[in-house]
């Protein structure tokens, strides 16, 4: 492998020659059996293109607009958890590299810098990503602090009850760091004789009670707009509506939490239609090339989020290496929307895939 990889899974392998087994695990292992891990990656390899061609394409254009914000590509950052496990400058690093970038970044609750040095480390666009725990002061805490700091949005994880079973942390005896977003109301310390610390500390503190009906509460402590992320089905997506979210993520955590959950991808155009185009949908997991994007954006997502590649660029070269994987799948989703035929995001359209429902059945 070159030393500057050509594309963003070359920072995989980086990221594990570069981190301690223990953090590598925890960054890319999934749920029990990890089909769900592979399935979401090996999805998005079974649509095919219908790319239409003599398209005067000399010129593209990847903006959008992300609730009312303008960002030149429909890439977001998710929310993934304690980035100085991969780079001892943190979430700061990765915010840095977000606003260089002009890109949206969701900040982990379980980051470990805290709000305000993320905030006050750039300017840039930001979200911040909620559990909503048992003493529902800290969530509402911290949510207050967010809003202050001058966070946009709040995007609330809603498929974790308990927190999946994550063999390689097991494994591992997963120790997580004091967090200090928490500093001064509760302690994320946890003594474990079994498995993973940072399961114990989430299966003491996150609220298995929540509920639809609970959405109203988290109005009620923000006046920022609230996105749902971990929405997989027509249903929940109709209850979404109902409650009046301002955004729903496709997502199912990243394959860390039920195993044998359908890809993101394959359920996309099932919530898309659904939601009737009344809030935007978004989509995160298996997110590879600048080609998956494109087949998010053709079933229906306003825009993607990227997470494990984010991290494997912090781990290999801290915030230049998230700023190539940024770039790297704008440049690919760039040269794909050209090679289709599409010079801007609105002309990417359902007929320019092929899903596995729409191939012909041979007949015997």
């Amino acid at each position: 492998m070159s030393k500057e990889p050509v594309n963003v899974n070359e920072f995989q392998e980086l990221a594990r020659q570069a981190l301690p087994k223990m953090y590598y695990d925890y960054y890319s292992g999934g749920a029990e059996d990890q089909h769900t891990l592979k399935e979401n990656v090996e999805a998005f390899q079974r649509i095919l293109f219908r790319p239409r061609v003599l398209v005067d394409v000399s010129r593209t254009n990847l903006s959008t607009n992300i609730l009312g914000y303008s960002v030149p590509s429909p890439v977001m950052i998710a929310p993934t958890a304690m980035h100085k496990l991969a780079h001892y400058e943190g979430e700061v690093a990765t915010a840095r590299a977000a606003a260089a970038c002009n890109t949206i970044m969701v900040l982990s609750y379980m980051s470990t810098c805290t709000v305000e040095e993320v905030a006050s480390s750039c300017n840039g666009i930001r979200f911040f990503q909620v559990y909503v725990y048992k003493r529902r002061d800290i969530t509402a805490q911290l949510v207050l602090r967010a809003e202050r700091s001058g966070y946009k949005a709040i995007v609330l994880t809603v498929d974790a009850p308990r927190l999946g079973r994550r063999e390689h942390d097991i494994k591992n005896k997963m120790i997580a760091p004091q967090l200090k977003n928490f500093e001064g109301l509760i302690s994320t310390k946890v003594t474990s004789d079994e498995g993973s610390n940072l399961q114990a500390f989430a299966d003491g503190t996150f609220d298995a009670s929540l509920s639809w009906k609970d959405i109203d509460w988290v109005k009620s402590i923000t006046t920022l707009p609230i996105i749902i992320k971990g929405v997989l089905t027509r249903e929940d997506a109709i209850k979404a509506m109902e409650v009046g979210v301002a955004g729903i993520v496709v997502s199912n955590h990243g394959a860390r939490q039920l195993d044998y959950t359908p890809a993101t991808i394959s359920v996309l155009e099932e919530v898309v239609q659904a939601v009737k185009g009344r809030v935007p949908v978004f989509v995160d997991g298996g997110i590879r090339r600048g080609t998956d994007i494109f087949k998010a954006l053709a079933l229906g997502a306003q825009a993607v989020l990227i997470g494990r590649p984010v991290v494997y660029g912090l781990a290999a070269k801290g915030e230049y290496g998230v700023r190539r994987v940024i770039e790297l799948l704008k440049d690919e989703l760039e040269l794909t929307m050209a090679l289709s035929g599409c010079p801007r995001l609105k002309d990417i359209t359902r007929n320019h895939i092929m899903t596995e429902r729409d191939r012909p059945r041979c007949m015997l």
